[in-house]
């Protein structure tokens, strides 16, 4: 697969032209992240500033960091709102950094084993191509590792899309799966608040359908692979 065209001209940018590339998803960030006092109380909104910190930390994801801003009191419809922003400014910075990233520790190597595997991943998945926005939201919204901002701008750039349609997929995507963790997650601790046993007997119950589905996929791939 000729990836060339990933690149912004031949990847050499001038420091004039780098620094609002650098700066823009950098800067939505920090703005909604100190309107968020508005919002909320000070202290709840410096916990969601470190939440959505930890967010970028691997294993972390919504599954995790959702559950855990509501139990401390933070609304679910933020959490919701924060979360699939995120995603949206990681698919910006990719599109206008992706010479850039592909340069990043850890992150670069990733992107190049992915794109390395391009043609095989799409082969497996041709609902992407078919479905095309909706199939990167469907991808986005899949809650596994490399599902997020990163892996789906690199998807959509290796099926075609232009940069706005990539962010749309990535926003509707993003949103969904915030929602359904965020629904979950404070339907969850309602119940726990008015019957802890009851409360506790769903979030296992939960946790025992992804497990089992988390299982179930990686046997179909191995199957697949084999």
């Amino acid at each position: 697969m000729d990836l060339k065209w990933l690149l912004f001209g031949d990847g050499v940018v001038s420091p004039v032209s780098l620094a609002p590339r650098l700066l823009l998803p950098v800067v939505f960030a920090f703005a909604f992240f100190f309107s968020t006092f508005l919002l909320i109380p000070a202290e709840q909104a410096w916990i969601l500033g470190g939440l959505l910190i930890f967010y970028f930390i691997p294993p972390s994801g919504k599954e995790s960091i959702i559950p855990v801003g509501i139990a401390l009191g933070i609304p679910w419809w933020l959490m919701v709102v924060a979360l699939a922003l995120l995603d949206v400014l990681t698919g910006l910075f990719m599109l206008l950094n992706f010479g850039i990233a592909l340069r990043l520790p850890y992150l670069g190597p990733w992107i190049s084993r992915f794109i390395a595997s391009g043609d095989e991943f799409m082969q497996k998945r041709p609902w992407l191509a078919r479905w095309r926005v909706i199939g990167v939201a469907f991808f986005v919204f899949l809650p596994f590792q490399g599902t997020g901002g990163v892996g789906a701008t690199v998807v959509g750039m290796m099926m075609g899309l232009k940069p706005w349609e990539i962010l749309l997929a990535i926003g509707i995507g993003g949103t969904l799966e915030a929602l359904m963790f965020a629904l979950g997650s404070e339907l969850i601790y309602q119940l726990i608040l008015s019957n802890l046993y009851l409360g506790i007997g769903a979030a296992l119950v939960v946790v025992a359908i992804a497990v089992a589905t988390l299982l179930l996929i990686r046997k179909r791939g191995s199957m697949q692979r084999e």
